[in-house]
């Protein structure tokens, strides 16, 4: 998507201008394996014109493959944020009717091909909020891919503003996640995705308390037999400002519970949940048989993801792994 934000915390009242960058659930993901030097293919639809391209090349320049994305459609989907200070909270207005990928249908898809070579893939639930073509889309590309026994994760992802086609996601979620080894969510998610509520705990406090969510995990496990790994990211909000992070990974035997961290000027918390999903695929894949590991990576990795400027989170493996050692200091490195 294209991303149209107002300057220096501008509210949209205020703005004549707009910061210009591209982003999106999967393809913050894509960027930050790419960065941690992963092999990354993204697939989308874009339209054939000057900001599909640009599009492209935003994607290129950190390391991503694009060869498989589908040139067509009128216009690229855009959302417009306000990003929010103090006691300001950020507003999301999209901007995705009509776009090449929301217009997208299933003959589009070869997921035979697009599957060759790929051992793991990742989809996030923001793509079936858009369309039932999209649902359809994303219930063809499992359903290979689970016949082909590829690694399969799911960033659950509500956005209530987007599903507006006639479907609760709980009409749509529940197959597609039926089919993956790794789900990854927080407590709003679980409950309108998954109908699985957490207990009452508010996050306006700034005090999450990590081991009321084992029984979630543990309820979605047995809704989901399938499910290997299920991730909870737990974010205290005390201001739009002021955040503290952490995560909670249950894999049937045992949940491991992260670090708490405290997260006091947030630059740009959008991408934060993308940045975990990416720190834990990465984590699963190269500390084998330490979920411990991979978890603390993740929420490492996502933790700095609040410090960088766009949805990307462009930081590498030393950067996160030096967070991990508990050097939070930020100390100049020359």
């Amino acid at each position: 998507m294209l991303r149209l934000s107002p300057p220096n915390f501008k509210r949209f009242t205020q703005a004549r201008s707009f910061d210009v960058i591209y982003g999106g659930g999967e393809a913050n993901v894509a960027v930050s394996l790419a960065n941690f030097g992963l092999p990354v293919e993204f697939i989308t639809r874009l339209p054939n014109n000057d900001l599909g391209l640009a599009c492209i090349q935003y994607l290129r320049q950190y390391g991503v493959n694009t060869e498989k994305i589908i040139m067509g459609g009128e216009r690229i989907g855009i959302y417009f944020l306000e990003v929010g200070a103090s006691a300001r909270a950020s507003k999301v207005i999209y901007d995705r009717d009509n776009s090449a990928i929301a217009t997208a249908t299933p003959d589009m898809f070869d997921w035979e091909q697009n599957f060759e070579g790929v051992s793991w893939f990742h989809w996030t639930g923001i793509t079936p909020a858009i369309s039932q073509n999209l649902a359809d889309i994303c219930l063809d590309a499992l359903q290979v891919a689970k016949s082909k026994n590829i690694t399969i994760s799911c960033d659950l992802n509500y956005r209530s503003k987007l599903w507006k086609y006639g479907k609760k996601p709980i009409d749509i979620m529940p197959k597609l996640v039926s089919f993956c080894d790794i789900a990854i969510g927080n407590e709003e998610d679980a409950e309108k995705v998954l109908g699985i509520k957490a207990p009452a705990i508010d996050v306006t406090s700034g005090k999450i308390d990590s081991s009321k969510y084992e029984t979630v995990v543990k309820e979605i496990s047995q809704k989901y037999p399938n499910l290997k790994y299920i991730a909870i990211t737990l974010r205290g909000s005390l201001s739009a400002s002021h955040n503290t992070w952490s995560g909670i990974l249950y894999d049937k035997k045992r949940t491991y519970f992260a670090p708490h961290y405290d997260i006091a000027y947030i630059i740009d918390r959008v991408g934060g949940g993308d940045s975990f999903a990416a720190g834990l695929i990465y984590g699963l894949q190269n500390f084998e048989n330490t979920p411990q590991k991979a978890l603390n990576f993740a929420v490492a990795s996502s933790c700095l993801k609040h410090t960088i400027f766009g949805d990307f989170n462009l930081v590498s493996v030393d950067e996160v792994l030096k967070i991990m050692k508990g050097d939070l200091s930020g100390r100049v490195s020359r």
